[in-house]
């Protein structure tokens, strides 16, 4: 089992990376898209974007580390998912403010 953890562990980022290559293509024809209705709302979109940016930079981070390109602690990975969680809440208080109105 511990090989099996291994090989994910050294995988799963550039599965990650790879995947996020869709997503950012969905978020371009999100963002170029006309909008015709002017009660669309993308405001929370824009803060996902940015938390979907600071998850690349963090993948990135953690490809080049295991590639032993660079050498940063492991802690720093969860200033990066705080960031991230919290662009997340301030999205669904967005979004609720929205919808109360």
């Amino acid at each position: 089992m511990t090989e099996l953890v291994t090989a994910l562990t050294v995988a799963a980022p550039y599965y990650n990376l790879s995947l996020v290559i869709i997503v950012l293509f969905l978020f371009g024809k999100l963002f170029s898209t006309k909008i015709i209705n002017k009660k669309v709302y993308l405001a929370p979109w824009h803060y996902i974007f940015v938390a979907v940016l600071i998850f690349i930079v963090e993948e990135v981070l953690t490809v080049l580390r295991q590639a032993r390109v660079i050498d940063i602690p492991f802690y720093i990975n969860g200033f990066f998912e705080l960031a991230i969680i919290s662009l997340f809440i301030y999205t669904l208080l967005l979004q609720k403010e929205r919808i109360e109105r």
